[in-house]
């Protein structure tokens, strides 16, 4: 069991980690979350039936374990930009208006509902397939589809 889970580790930590940094934007909770997430599957080994990816069986323990923490601390923080520019970066004018755009493009996906912002997010990302975010809700791959669209369309609307 253990050599499973170094395995399961190995494969799927820092993709965890990554996962849990686009919910929550901060990378002591992200890994926090992490450690929390693995020490919760070797717990819970026992009772995974194989009926997903190990990866998406991951992160729906890391999802609850985000959503947990996020009802006992009663906030939720929104992502920051880097405000760290090269020396070769556009000129200021140019990255105002692109920060600006961003700003306004992260304002208008937290204004989403909880589940549509989540799956805009693991799917841009993370970059995970409709049928893993479908998964990681416990529903159907075309579910994850039809939010993510329907997430899009109101989301091009807003902006």
């Amino acid at each position: 069991m253990k050599k499973e889970m170094e395995k399961y580790y190995e494969e799927n930590g820092k993709k965890v980690y990554l996962y849990l940094m686009t919910l929550c934007s901060d990378s002591d909770k992200a890994e926090e979350l992490t450690q929390e997430t693995f020490y919760q599957a070797i717990r819970s080994l026992k009772n995974f039936k194989g009926q997903s990816s190990v990866y998406t069986w991951l992160c729906g323990i890391a999802r609850n374990l985000w959503l947990n923490d996020k009802r006992r601390s009663g906030k939720y923080t929104s992502a920051e930009l880097s405000a760290e520019l090269e020396d070769d970066s556009p000129p200021p004018d140019k990255l105002a208006e692109d920060k600006e755009q961003q700003m306004l493009m992260l304002r208008q996906l937290h204004s989403l509902p909880e589940n549509e912002k989540e799956i805009i997010l693991l799917r841009a990302s993370a970059g995970l397939s409709f049928k893993d975010i479908g998964e990681i809700f416990g529903k159907s791959e075309n579910w994850a589809r039809v939010s993510y669209y329907r997430a899009r369309k109101k989301l091009n609307g807003l902006l």
